[in-house]
This record gives structure tokens, sequence and C-alpha cells, in this order.
């Protein structure tokens, strides 16, 4: 073989390389944009639903697309298309209203049209009582070894779905609120860690979330670490992983 065919050997296979990149990256692209988008959890506001350091998939075409289901909001069409409204139940991520660039993650508690309440702890939607039974409590290891217990209650939807919630103390601010009047096209969003999440409950920080902001909805866990445990530190998996979590349906 001459100087030039290894040459061009050579630049061909480093082409072939570049091609499979850009092949590779165009898939991820699409996959993420269309179908489904990784998102792991900085808090603790879906406890115990969702607890730090989990690493979920979001379904993108749950309720179609919209100019967030693209990077960088670069979509070619306004509005929603393709759209299905989401569900009583649903855990969905969205944009906050506030900025629509910070990626939240609640419940969808109440519909357009919806009145909402929360009275001593209990949520009304169109003043009727979600059904709520206190079940055993939640615990979690303190700092110093000793354990937490936060009562923890399971709440029953008009629909039928369920799910469990966490009420720290029973007498918080919102514990007792206003009647919420929910606009056509926004939806009402609650964490299902009630004494310890932002949600639209808060006018002023979240409030009426959009039906153009939502981004997809919560579907599987693929990942889980301790909260404190990086998930790159790969020699501590087998410690730090919660192996109990992957795999669970939302």
């Amino acid at each position: 073989m001459s100087v030039s065919d290894s040459k061009k050997s050579k630049d061909g296979g480093v082409l072939e390389t570049v091609k499979i990149i850009v092949q590779a990256l165009l898939l991820a692209l699409v996959v993420r944009t269309f179908l489904f988008q990784p998102f792991n959890i900085p808090s603790g506001s879906m406890k115990d639903t969702l607890l730090i350091g989990d690493y979920l998939f979001v379904s993108k075409y749950s309720y179609g697309y919209s100019r967030y289901s693209f990077p960088f909001g670069l979509a070619p069409f306004s509005g929603r298309i393709w759209s299905a409204e989401p569900e009583r139940g649903d855990i969905a991520v969205f944009k906050l209203p506030r900025d629509n660039s910070t990626d939240y993650i609640k419940r969808v508690i109440g519909l357009p049209g919806d009145k909402i309440q929360v009275r001593e702890g209990v949520v009304y939607i169109n003043d009727e009582p979600v059904k709520r039974e206190q079940i055993d409590d939640y615990i979690e290891p303190t700092p110093f070894g000793g354990v937490h217990r936060v009562p923890r209650y399971r709440e029953t939807l008009p629909n039928g779905v369920s799910y469990d919630t966490l009420d720290i103390n029973p007498n918080s601010t919102w514990d007792n609120t206003r009647v919420y009047e929910v606009p056509e096209g926004h939806y009402f969003m609650m964490g299902d860690n009630r004494d310890n999440s932002i949600d639209s409950r808060v006018l002023s920080s979240v409030g009426y979330v959009p039906f153009d902001n939502f981004i997809g909805r919560a579907e599987i866990l693929f990942f889980s670490v301790k909260d404190g445990d990086p998930a790159w530190q790969i020699w501590k998996w087998p410690w730090s992983v919660r192996w109990d979590r992957l795999g669970k349906t939302l």
C-alpha cells in the first residue's frame, strides 16, 4: 500500500467516525425532543413519591408539543400541536410561568374551570373534599443516626388516582388557603410534600400553569442515588444507588 493510499484510508476512517458521531447526536436530539427527556430531582417537594437524587424519564408526546418541547424554545410554530390534555393526578414537568425557563415538577390537581381550596390539610375540588386517609408514617434517617417520622396520607382524586402525601405540620400556612379559581387553559399544580412545596398555592411564585408551559409527563425512574452522593461517582454505586427504586413507574 502506498503512502497516499494509507492517508486516504486514514482520512476515510476519521470521516466515518465523525459521521457516526453526528448521526448519534441527531438521534439523541430527536429522542429528547419528541419522545423522552431525562430529568433529575433536586428538591424534596414531591416526597415520598420522588426523592432527591431520583432520575426519571418524561414522555414528551403525552401532552403534544409546544415551543418548550424544543431546545432553547426554538419551535417552528406557536401554541401547541397534537395536544392531549393533562389528567388529574399526573406528575408533570413544566416551565415555571414566572420566568418560562425554570423546570418544575408537580402533580396536576386542578383542571381549567375548577375551584381549589385546602382546608385543615384536606384538598377541596369544586367544594368537594378529596378522599384522604392517614396511613403509616414516612420515616427518614437524621444526620445523627436517629429517625424522623412524618405523618403520611393517601389521597384519592375524583378520577380514582391515588398517591401518598406528607404533612409535616398539620397547621401550616398552606393547610388552609383561599379559594383558587383555575383560569381556562391553565392547571393547578401541587407537590406531594405539602408543607415543603412552592406550587400553585403560591400565586406570586408559581400560580396557575398555562398548558403551553407543560413539557411532559413523568413516566419511570431509571436511576436513583442517595441524597448528597453525586451520580458520577460510580465507585460508590454499590452502596449509594437506591436499587429498589430503579424501574419504578409513576
